[in-house]
């Protein structure tokens, strides 16, 4: 994250006319701009190949397969890629970069081979239960395998400050995806689902493939050191915890909606509720700002007041030290702060916007009635996003773990319940878990800026523990060295 600081500094340096416009791009480019590309591809296929024209339990059918392939991608990705992005963070500060590639290889296997796991009896389940074709089985197996490995590079790309190559990637897959359908269906006039399904495949693979290319020719080097990879996996069990409960707290309440009697069962092995997932779909987009706005103002800011108090702890006075903490805590707060107003206004615009040409496209009913109280939910989801980078900033690892916990599990407990009220109010449980995983964090901050010094200065070890034989306590024998000098 400090490289994007650094950047956004160089453009708002420029203080031009453009500045603010040149810097939010940069910041859309290093964000959303990889998912909306692929939102933007899936549009246009299914505008122009006219998937409306399809029968409603094809239609489905591809859209539970998209969903699925999106969702348990990134459930499955969450438990590796903290730590192994701690690693590599590790490697760099000390220059030892042929350690990447062991890294890379370690963690590519770990991600197939869960995601596999997770992935092939669903697939059979799909083919016997739910009578479904086993080449589209499995192309949608194949595209659930192409976009792990795609999130998975993609953090490499990220470490390596490549954030332009990972959008334009991502432009050249989704453009080949557009173009393989129309060919497919149009000209070799195969069926609409089944080609959109095929195309989006081939797009990911192709992310893939080249994201892969890059990270070879970044990293050509090889240590062989596979073991020390494991080993951080059992030293930051704590980030594993943090991105796995977080990532399953963005989807938890969708899986509690999905066992209710408002659930759509498809080929006998999708369940959906298309009205509450839609709701969430609007609400996620309303507040994906909030991403940007913390790339392009919390990070950029509070990285130098971080920096400052860095460089006083390593070589200042106890003054300086005090200066620098209070001066980064209060830039801390201020610019969460302002991430709350200016997101609350974009939502609040985005909200009105919805609720008024929405129904003209044709979305109205329950999932506009859902959507007010989801949109609040991601709202404060989002801020509490930004406390846990803030937590990770200060390697307060017990802080972002109790965070995560209470955010998944009082999201699902308060969805459980929520699912007895009327459907104005269906999202109130993710209201309530992120509330609460906000003020958990919140405090947690709080805490940390009391007994900040106590945390950096008594925390840390100077020596790696290790489980041997205790040395001797004596340290010199002056008996025995005259002996030996005698024998000399």
């Amino acid at each position: 994250m400090a490289g994007i600081g650094v950047k956004l500094t160089n453009i708002y340096k420029k203080n031009t006319l453009t500045t603010d416009i040149i810097g939010a791009g940069y910041s859309m480019v290093v964000t959303i701009a990889p998912m909306l590309l692929v939102i933007g591809a899936l549009m246009i296929m299914e505008y122009f190949l006219d998937f409306s024209s399809v029968d409603y339990v094809t239609r489905e059918l591809f859209s539970c397969t998209v969903l699925y392939i999106f969702i348990f991608s990134l459930l499955t990705a969450s438990p590796f890629n903290s730590v192994l992005s701690k690693y590599m963070s590790d490697v760099i500060y000390e220059e030892t970069y042929e350690d990447i590639l062991p890294c890379y290889y370690v963690g590519m296997l770990l991600n197939i081979s869960l995601s596999a796991l997770v992935g092939i009896p669903f697939c059979i389940r799909e083919y016997l239960v739910g009578k479904v074709g086993i080449i589209y089985v499995f192309t949608g197996y194949c595209g659930y395998i192409a976009l792990v490995l795609v999130f998975y590079s993609m953090l490499y790309l990220s470490i390596c400050k490549d954030y332009k190559k990972i959008s334009f990637f991502f432009a050249v897959g989704m453009t080949v995806t557009v173009f393989l359908s129309f060919l497919l269906v149009k000209v070799f006039h195969w069926g609409i689902t089944y080609g959109m399904l095929f195309s989006l495949t081939i797009g990911f693979w192709l992310i893939a493939c080249l994201e892969m290319s890059v990270v070879r020719s970044y990293f050509k080097e090889n240590s062989g050191k596979y073991r020390q990879v494991l080993g951080y996996f059992k030293e930051y069990w704590p980030l594993v915890v943090t991105n796995f409960l977080y990532t399953l707290g963005l989807y938890v309440h969708n899986f509690v909606f999905w066992t209710t009697d408002l659930h759509m069962i498809v080929v006998k092995s999708f369940v959906c509720v298309t009205t509450y997932d839609m709701a969430t779909c609007l609400a996620m987009f309303t507040n994906i700002s909030a991403s940007v706005i913390f790339i392009s103002r919390v990070e950029m800011y509070f990285h130098d007041r971080y920096k400052a108090y860095s460089e006083a702890v390593i070589g200042g006075r106890g003054a300086d030290i005090d200066i620098t903490k209070k001066r980064m805590f209060c830039t801390l707060s201020e610019e969460l702060m302002s991430l709350a107003r200016i997101q609350f206004i974009i939502t609040l615009v985005i909200f009105l916007l919805c609720m008024i040409f929405l129904p003209q496209l044709g979305f109205g009913g329950m999932t506009l009635r859902i959507y007010p109280c989801l949109a609040a939910g991601y709202f404060i989801m989002f801020l509490l996003y930004a406390e846990i980078i803030f937590l990770y900033y200060f390697n307060d690892l017990t802080g972002s773990v109790l965070t995560s916990i209470v955010f998944c599990g009082c999201t699902a407990l308060g969805s459980m319940i929520a699912v007895n009220l009327p459907d104005m109010w269906y999202g109130t449980g993710l209201v309530v878990g992120a509330f609460l995983g906000f003020t958990v964090a919140y405090l947690r901050l709080q805490w940390l800026e009391k007994h900040m010094d106590v945390h950096v200065f008594c925390n840390g070890n100077l020596l790696k523990r290790k489980n041997e034989k205790c040395p001797p306590f004596k340290v010199y024998d002056r008996r025995e060295a005259e002996e030996r000098k005698e024998e000399n």
